[in-house]
């Protein structure tokens, strides 16, 4: 059986994360559904301003409703553990962990860049948890440090992403299809890095790891090579519960493996997303922006941008993937079909439990 992942005094039964995934791909209707199932499920706070833009023509107040609205909603929807993911890329960064803040979200979960001043928002006796994104065992170190060194403060939770990962990634182009640089090769690093600042602070810091994490076998492995969590986005895309439209959903069950690519974003980072119309035009110089509607990425440049990446997302998430594309993770062309949270994670404890299984057996007849 899996073992529960323990981040501070919160319990999940079950030790997957569900990742953040903008925009709208990860609100309230999944993240709830993960949590019920005894996993942690996590809200993205990118593009709730264009979302929500029927509440206020400001994105930044915008946003902020609609973190509050979607931490409401789950709420009513399950007593499990509710995170929010925050980028750090955002112009809004700071609305949004204080937002999730005052409405007592579980744990925040912070990448796309290191969010080295994230303690500081804490408030006098909230219960919110911290858990930084990294992709190598430098970062962890140089992150654990800082915020020892200026807030005393030690992450509740390190989570380390490895390139198969979807939508942005920490590494450059190069590294991505280096094995150096895969989770199984960076992820002993960064658990040692932790355990040891760890042991020196006399505290405990989950490690949990993800990017291509796609069964329960794989669950298995990451977890005995000393991952305490896996952290899971593709997989929970094909959903009834996502709350991305349909078009979204469909469009990981009809892609070959052929279809994902690796872009360039706007925001000078790297992703990997599934092939469409939209990129071809992009290639092409047929798509660029006017101007910058929302300035919701501190590094996006719309004088060199070839496209506005929050409309074509948010236009991805609407399905109308012929002004947009859908992020997605390196295994997103192995997706069969939609179905239940519920039923994927039966799956992924069945798979886990088969392959301990087997493990089991082989070792003894050695």
């Amino acid at each position: 059986m899996m073992k529960s992942l323990k981040i501070g005094d919160l319990l999940a039964r079950t030790p997957i994360v569900q990742g953040g995934m903008g925009v709208g791909i990860s609100l309230s209707g999944l993240a709830s559904a993960v949590a019920n199932e005894g996993g942690v499920g996590v809200i993205s706070s990118a593009g709730l301003g264009v979302i929500y833009h029927d509440y206020s023509s400001d994105y930044n107040k915008a946003s902020i409703w609609g973190l509050r609205e979607e931490l409401r909603k789950a709420r009513a929807k399950t007593r499990g553990i509710i995170g929010v993911n925050v980028m750090v890329a955002m112009s809004n960064f700071a609305d949004m962990v204080r937002t999730a803040i005052q409405e007592k979200a579980d744990i925040i979960f912070s990448g796309a860049g290191l969010p080295l001043n994230l303690p500081s928002f804490l408030t006098e006796g909230c219960r919110t948890k911290l858990a930084p994104i990294v992709s190598s065992a430098r970062a962890a170190k140089l992150l654990c440090q800082k915020w020892f060194s200026e807030y005393r403060y030690v992450p509740d939770a390190i989570v380390v992403e490895g390139p198969k990962a979807g939508g942005h990634l920490g590494y450059k182009r190069e590294q991505i299809d280096d094995a150096h640089y895969s989770l199984e090769e960076i992820l002993p690093s960064v658990i040692d890095e932790v355990h040891t600042f760890a042991t020196e602070h006399d505290c405990h810091i989950p490690v949990i790891a993800g990017g291509g994490v796609y069964t329960g076998e794989d669950i298995y492995r990451i977890l005995h090579l000393g991952a305490e969590g896996v952290q899971m986005g593709t997989r929970f895309v094909a959903t009834d519960e996502c709350d991305a439209a349909p078009a979204f959903k469909e469009s990981y069950v009809h892609a070959r493996k052929e279809d994902i690519e690796i872009i360039q974003s706007p925001v000078g980072m790297p992703g990997r997303a599934i092939h469409s119309t939209f990129l071809e035009k992009v290639k092409t110089g047929l798509k660029r922006p006017k101007s910058c509607p929302f300035n919701c990425i501190k590094t996006c440049d719309v004088t060199h941008s070839p496209y506005c990446i929050m409309l074509a997302l948010y236009n991805a998430f609407r399905g109308r993937l012929e002004n947009g594309y859908a992020f997605c993770g390196a295994n997103a062309w192995r997706t069969e079909k939609i179905q239940s949270v519920r039923e994927l994670i039966a799956t992924l404890k069945r798979e886990y439990e088969n392959f301990s299984l087997r493990e089991r057996l082989f070792r003894r007849k050695e």
